[in-house]
């Protein structure tokens, strides 16, 4: 992409001013909508991560909620990250590495990160294949382009969606050639110099089917040193006949990402577009090969299978603050030690380490550098029955599924002066510390093997024709063995087991309301990424860097009881507003999820930590939501909360918390509220069409207040709650050329979405006294990741 976009973002920018701009595929065409007043709908839902089978919504014991492709582009450009966000309820976002492509998602508590160390508490699949990476359970959001999607289906916890599936399940299904035909060019552009170009097309000639979708975006970033270039492609190749469905699809991903972190409230207070240490990169590849096919052997019986092959790279350069410091005593003086003072820093050579830092009249930091590959493959097999059982409406699905990971772990520390720009330079002295010292080892050599097998079942029973009960379990076993390449205090092999049941039964009280109940139990398996990193003596640079001979670490296992009402309803035009004919649908629900033995990762400074089992942990809420549809209007509100809570006393390090006590302890005792998770949350969403071809919406986001990482006891003020406005508006020229234009961020309000504890002082940052110690008098250990300001972003769509 280049400069020549521009002039395409001033036409938008001038048609912004006209009558016109949002979605048009938002919306059904005016004959759908009118019969959908009047004919009922019926949602079907798939029963397991795999594609081929589905099940009406109205026998789900839980609360699943969807997105359709038109709901990605709600807002202009394709994005289920805004979708998730802005429409779903209970979803939020944390935004730890402050990059608009990498946030973690959470839903009800639970979190789906980017981040090695995150507790993944969500299993994400695309086209029947669980991507969370096997090193860290980690999802990278900017693996596949948006565009390419055709449906997301979020899934309260049920344990046939397998490892992670704490809080539930993220599902993506893909489009190809059969569920879209025909073409799409965007082009568009606006604040912070992004620049985005994306296409698809699909075909078939009833048999054979072919689909094709890439996205191209590269932007400056509106923070210091934080451009992002996005290179995302994705092909399918489909066949259909009577019986067999087969479907083969490549994703495949080369992105540069510059994220800005979490940053001093001192220094933001100077600016919000500064950042505390420099780089913050993360370089990710992805080629992801999936063959899924289905085929229907009688009328009541089908058999589903899917097998894969995934390569994942990624290189991670961190800039931090660093332990390491000027030797204090001879004869070492004038070169740098460890954080003894003491023990010099040497090299693989041996080379002692000169003090860079001239006697501590320079602020010096370290480069941490990353370099993860990881080989999966795998495969699943199901059999789906729908035939009746003593006579009854049955619908069963068993199977079994195997996935194997080899994962190549490096990393290495790379001391260097911290300049003016707060930015670590880059020296050549590596840093050799080897394991058997008290200090972190590096550098860090680590293969990594993991294998997962699974059987698992669900069968929903019509007991009656208004009650349903569903009966479910999977058996998960996990092999982890951890191979250290440089010695052996790594080196371990690790093997997990447990069956999780599920039980639950949805009535259909009328036509329009279904009440339900469940309840399910999930696990996940500790990764490779906490266990060698959970010994509290010896704390590993986080999020991944591992220097340190492990303890046992339990898994993790979710109970979660589910109890709700949904509903729809037919409602007649209110010709007084111009509004015909519509559709209301609405659910409410309570849960609670138990977490035994979870894991938690526990800092001990602002970039290094342990993880360890924590005793119980507890998320319970509630969710509310309605949609409205009709010809001219659609729109949503729902509220959910979310309370997120410790249920052991522990005592925790916690070097930068005020209220620490004489051990740089804090006490956490049952009922202190989880860092992180915001309590409440109001979502709103509107789109009318004013004029053929002309539509306008908005969305509103308020999000309540939630506590500092760091401050697990709950003492300090949290990090106050924000009301975000965002506009969206299209305009449809011809039948294949629509213009849209997008404010994000409409009232330009300042808020942070994360916030961590830290030092902040020692390397002369905006805003920071410069005589500063450590929890001194003046100093701030608040460290906020900043929102974007107001945004406008602008294109064209062009279809054929």
């Amino acid at each position: 992409m280049n400069s020549r976009i521009l002039p395409i973002v001033v036409s938008v920018a001038t048609l912004s001013a006209m009558p016109g701009m949002a979605p048009a595929q938002d919306h059904v065409s005016e004959p759908q909508l009118a019969d959908a007043a009047n004919v009922e709908r019926i949602t079907v839902v798939g029963t397991s991560p795999l594609p081929g089978t589905g099940i009406d919504i109205d026998k789900i014991p839980g609360n699943t909620q969807s997105l359709s492709a038109s709901d990605l582009t709600r807002e202009g450009s394709p994005s289920v990250i805004t979708a998730l966000t802005n429409q779903l309820g209970s979803v939020s976002i944390n935004d730890n590495l402050d990059d608009p492509f990498q946030p973690d998602i959470l839903y009800r508590g639970f979190e789906a990160s980017p981040v090695l160390g995150t507790p993944q508490g969500l299993a994400v699949y695309q086209s029947g294949v669980r991507i969370n990476e096997a090193f860290g359970d980690a999802v990278n959001w900017d693996l596949f382009p948006d565009i390419a999607i055709d449906r997301v289906n979020v899934v309260s916890s049920n344990p046939v969606y397998g490892l992670n599936a704490l809080g539930g399940a993220v599902v993506i299904n893909m489009k190809d050639g059969f569920n879209h035909e025909g073409g799409d060019v965007e082009l568009s552009g606006g604040s912070f110099g992004r620049r985005s170009a994306a296409f698809e097309y699909g075909v078939n000639d009833g048999i054979f089917g072919a689909y094709v979708a890439g996205h191209a975006l590269d932007e400056d970033g509106w923070r210091q040193s934080s451009p992002n270039s996005l290179r995302q492609l994705y092909a399918d190749f489909s066949a259909r006949s009577d019986r067999l469905t087969l479907d083969l699809s490549f994703t495949g991903a080369n992105n540069r990402l510059f994220g800005g972190s979490a940053t001093p409230v001192q220094e933001l207070a100077v600016s919000r577009s500064l950042l505390f240490t420099s780089p913050q990169s993360n370089f990710n590849q992805l080629e992801f090969v999936t063959l899924n096919g289905s085929y229907r052997v009688s009328d009541a019986l089908s058999v589903q299978g899917s097998a894969y092959y995934r390569e994942f790279r990624q290189t991670v350069v961190n800039g931090n603050t660093t332990n390491f410091t000027a030797c204090t005593a001879a004869p070492n003086l004038g070169s740098l030690c460890q954080s003894d003072g003491l023990t010099p820093a040497t090299t693989a050579s041996g080379q002692f380490i000169p003090d860079l830092s001239q006697g501590g009249a320079l602020a010096i930091g370290e480069n941490d550098f990353e370099s993860i590959r990881t080989v999966t493959v795998g495969g699943s097999l199901q059999a789906t029955e729908t035939a009746p059982l003593f006579g009854l409406e049955n619908h069963l699905t068993v199977g079994a599924t195997i996935d194997h990971a080899s994962t190549d772990f490096q990393s290495s520390v790379e001391l260097g002066t911290i300049n003016s720009a707060l930015r670590v330079g880059y020296s050549g002295f590596f840093v050799a510390t080897p394991e058997d010292t008290p200090f972190n080892a590096t550098p860090v050599s680590l293969g990594d093997n993991d294998s997962y097998y699974s059987v698992y079942a669900t069968d929903t029973l019509n007991v009656t024709p208004a009650l349903a009960v569903t009966t479910s379990g999977r058996f998960n076993v996990a092999q982890i063995d951890l191979i250290d390449r440089l010695g052996n205090e790594l080196t371990g092999q690790n093997r997990y087991s447990r069956f999780n049941p599920a039980i639950g039964a949805t009535d259909k009280l009328t036509d329009n309301l279904t009440a339900y109940f469940g309840y399910s139990e999930a696990n996940r398996t500790p990764t490779a990424s906490e266990i060698e990193c959970s010994n509290p003596l010896r704390p590993c640079l986080l999020p991944s860097s591992l220097a340190s001979d492990p303890p046992n670490l339990k898994q993790v296992v979710s109970h979660t009881y589910e109890v709700g009402l949904r509903g729809r309803l037919s409602l007649p035009g209110l010709a007084a507003v111009g509004l015909g004919p519509g559709r209301l649908s609405w659910n409410a629900s309570l849960y609670r999820t138990d977490v035994d033995d979870d894991i938690y990762g526990i800092a001990t400074s602002l970039s290094s930590g342990f993880f360890q089992n924590i005793g119980g942990t507890r998320r319970q809420g509630a969710e509310v939501g309605v949609k409205y549809q009709e010809d001219r209007l659609s729109a949503y509100l729902s509220y959910s909360y979310v309370d997120a809570t410790f249920q052991s006393s522990l005592t925790l390090p916690s070097a930068s918390n005020p209220s620490q006590d004489a051990n740089g302890n804090i006490q956490v005792k049952p009922g202190d509220h989880l860092p992180g998770i915001p309590q409440n949350r109001i979502k709103f969403g509107a789109d009318y069409r004013v004029l053929d071809g002309w539509n306008v919406g908005a969305t509103v986001s308020y999000v309540g207040e939630q506590f500092y990482r760091g401050d697990e006891s709950n003492q300090l003020v949290p990090i106050p709650d924000y009301v975000v406005v965002n506009l969206h508006s299209t305009y449809q020229l011809t039948e294949n050329l629509q213009f849209f234009v997008t404010v994000d961020n409409a009232i330009n309000a300042r808020y942070a979405t994360f916030g961590v504890l830290g030092n902040p002082t020692g390397i002369g940052a905006p805003g920071i006294p410069a005589t500063a110690v450590a929890n001194g008098a003046g100093v701030d250990n608040r460290f906020q990741s900043p929102a974007a300001p107001i945004a406008a972003y602008g294109g064209m769509r062009i279809s054929f």
